[in-house]
């Protein structure tokens, strides 16, 4: 096996514009902690400072601290977010059965030993959560570990902000798993092979012997892999990491976690089934900060338009490819909270002024009609 080559760190948060990080961190996590504040009060917010905080070692930390950065990182106004979904929601959608469906079968996915009556108010905000976001985009379809990706944020952010971020990753980082066919789904699955290539050839040789294909790592790619992982902590640590990064990099984390286990892939019998019933079933005690820095460097030596060139994969096949660009270049001019919220009490005190000058002149305008009408029955007396 050829291992990734070291690249020099810088003993900070250092990073490209691919989104590549150091992993890096000094001072630990009080040093940290101030580093993400600062950014965050920054004007215009820092969010270089931000992906690279989520994408290196511990991510962010806190759930607190996820509430306010996994919002930056999507260009999310927090005092701009969508009402909560009313009962019509679900009324005539053609995808409501199904979500239900899932959502119900979502149990593991809640906290050990929430008390039911919790869980199920959150199901039921977990199912209008999916159907308003499919309802605000009719191009999106909707696929099966959906909810996966919701409940994870629901679980951190709330119903309102959960709404809000659903809606800009199934635009964009989702949007490839969201089309009515699996075309563009399979094709972020066929950069897999690519990278094993590049890393090791012996490795790569065994698996197309084996004829395993990549379909084991599919539930891994379309949940962010909210689906195979029962310890929340590592999933939450996961999504700091793919929020702050490219819309591929969670299959160059597949890549790694498939490297991190070569002896026993080589090990197994070269036959498609067992080498499937290997690779699908991720151990929970992976050394996941390893594995992210490792998916980290493989971005940075084989980017996916350098994989996309041997491989003749083409990446405008990809809308979370071609739009991931725009979509870097929208986040880099945000408000911090402080003055997002100064101006909206400021427009809402405007508004009111209107409201209040606007009722004001109705009144008048009724006086002089009242008015008007007492003169006109003298006249006709």
């Amino acid at each position: 096996m050829r291992k990734p080559k070291k690249k020099k760190q810088n003993g900070g948060f250092g990073g490209n514009e691919n989104g590549s990080v150091t992993r890096e961190l000094d001072g630990g996590r009080k040093h940290k902690l101030t580093v993400i504040h600062q950014a965050l009060i920054r004007d215009p917010v820092d969010i270089e400072t931000l992906r690279r905080a989520a994408a290196s070692k511990g991510g962010l930390l806190t759930d607190e601290l996820r509430r306010k950065v996994w919002p930056k990182l999507l260009n999310i106004n927090v005092y701009d977010l969508p009402h909560k979904p009313g009962r019509d929601v679900r009324e005539n959608h053609k995808d409501y059965n199904q979500v239900v469906l899932d959502v119900r079968r979502s149990m593991k996915r809640f906290p050990k030993g929430m008390p039911t009556a919790e869980r199920a108010v959150l199901q039921e905000q977990l199912i209008d959560i999916i159907l308003e976001v499919l309802k605000r985009n009719p191009q999106l379809h909707y696929y099966q570990g959906y909810h996966d990706v919701t409940v994870t944020l629901l679980l951190v952010v709330g119903e309102r902000m959960s709404i809000a971020m659903l809606d800009t990753l199934s635009n964009f980082h989702l949007r490839d798993f969201m089309d009515p066919t699996m075309d563009r789904t399979k094709h972020i699955l066929n950069y897999l092979m690519p990278i094993l290539e590049q890393v090791d050839a012996e490795l790569h040789d065994f698996m197309i012997r084996s004829e395993v294909g990549t379909i084991f790592a599919l539930s891994w790619l379309i949940t962010w892999y909210g689906h195979v992982l029962s310890d929340f902590k590592r999933t939450l640590r996961l999504y700091d990491f793919f929020l702050a990064s490219h819309p591929l990099m969670p299959i160059y984390l597949a890549a790694t976690i498939v490297l991190h286990r070569e002896k026993e892939v080589k090990q197994t019998e070269c036959d498609m089934a067992m080498v499937h019933h290997l690779l699908s079933r991720i151990p929970q005690d992976l050394p996941y900060e390893l594995l992210i820095g490792q998916a980290q460097d493989l971005f940075e030596q084989y980017p996916p338009l350098l994989l996309a060139k041997r491989a003749a994969l083409q990446s405008r096949k990809s809308l979370s490819i071609s739009s991931f660009q725009a979509f870097h270049l929208s986040t880099l001019h945000q408000r911090p909270d402080s003055v997002l919220q100064r101006l909206t009490r400021a427009q809402g005190s405007t508004t009111s002024r209107h409201v209040q000058s606007f009722s004001k002149n109705k009144l008048q305008l009724f006086d002089t009609f009242i008015a008007t009408l007492g003169k006109m029955g003298e006249y006709f007396k």
